[in-house]
């Protein structure tokens, strides 16, 4: 099932089981899908992939977690909760998180895969990782992995 049909199914279910804070967040992400489409239009490309979807959901839950962040600096708690429950149900679409070590272990792999020498190559490993990798790893953190295996 692509991902588009696992957010509607989900929203349908919310909305019939009356979960009012997973439905609000089940339309938000939605409502990012939907935009992509709509500024994809005329492109050669008008449906939006799961992949995309991926991108997208990532950005969202990088998105909470930085107001979240923001929020307990304040002192707001009840916001930063309520952020982090998005987080919850946003993460349910993506793919688990790979942990440090299975990070390093492709990390090393896509060094490989591309013959990567020196940092300038660092860009064709990220592209290898973003490939394969998207939504599973927390590309702000490989970045300095990478530029220690090839530095």
């Amino acid at each position: 099932m692509d991902m588009r049909t696992r957010v509607t199914t989900a929203l349908k279910d919310a909305m019939k089981s009356k979960e009012a804070d997973r439905l609000s967040t089940l339309r938000l992400i939605n409502a990012a899908i939907k935009d992509r489409e709509i500024a994809q239009r005329g492109s050669d490309e008008d449906a939006v992939g799961d992949a995309e979807v991926l991108a997208i959901l990532g950005r969202m839950v990088k998105q909470r977690q930085e107001s979240a962040r923001a929020y307990e600096e304040g002192g707001r708690l009840e916001l930063a909760d309520k952020e982090r429950s998005e987080i919850k149900v946003i993460e349910d679409f993506l793919p688990t998180q790979l942990d440090d070590d299975a990070a390093e272990e492709a990390v090393i792999a896509a060094i490989d895969e591309v013959g990567a020498s020196s940092i300038r190559d660092m860009g064709k490993v990220m592209g290898v990782l973003k490939a394969k990798f998207t939504g599973q790893m927390d590309f702000g953190k490989v970045g300095p992995m990478v530029k220690d295996k090839l530095g």
